[in-house]
């Protein structure tokens, strides 16, 4: 199977079973308070635009090395860009707003306005675009880049923010945003180890 092909196939796999799963996810991983603790801040802050941008230019300061930083800056920045316009398009509202049964709002409704849209999660998508980035930059540390997006999307899992199905749809979105600008503006070796 080729790898563009393979990517398809586990992408779909992984969003229909999470849709499939949604009902479960929203009633037994719930954890109302799970910002009441570091560890779900921390996970939170993963989905946090300004981190990556302030992470970015500490990758510069002491690397120098611009094109990473500058990666590390655009590309979390163009996950959060790319979530907004998918919920303008897709637009189920958070699980919340209805006790956990799916709700679109209708296009006739604030057409552009995303306030209480949840597909796909926004805080999920800039986590695993910067994750999946970074698994491409320093690939030795992807099961930390990959703990710290997942440990974000659970999180708004947990404290019934999203359905399961919003984040991954997102960790998906990330994936192939990252993939694309790679395939443009990659680096032709691997990252030195």
């Amino acid at each position: 199977m080729r790898p563009s092909l393979r990517v398809i196939v586990v992408a779909t796999a992984a969003i229909v079973a999470a849709h499939l799963a949604d009902a479960w996810a929203w009633r037994e991983l719930i954890s109302p308070g799970v910002y009441d603790h570091d560890l779900g801040r921390m996970f939170r802050v993963v989905g946090y635009l300004p981190i990556w941008l302030l992470l970015a230019v500490a990758l510069w300061l002491t690397t120098q090395d611009r094109r990473r930083a500058l990666l590390l800056a655009l590309i979390p920045t163009a996950g959060g860009l790319l979530a907004e316009v998918l919920k303008i398009l897709l637009r189920r509202e958070r699980p919340g707003l209805h006790n956990g049964e799916y709700f679109f709002r209708p296009y006739s409704d604030h057409l552009i306005a995303t306030r209480d849209i949840g597909l796909p999660s926004s805080h999920a998508l800039v986590a695993f675009s910067a994750a999946w980035l970074l698994c491409r930059l320093y690939p030795r540390g992807w099961p930390v880049w990959l703990l710290f997006a997942a440990g974000c999307a659970l999180s708004r899992v947990q404290a019934q923010a999203h359905f399961l199905s919003d984040v991954t749809v997102a960790a998906v979105a990330g994936y192939l945003l990252v993939a694309a600008v790679w395939a443009r503006w990659g680096e032709s070796s691997p990252a030195p180890r």
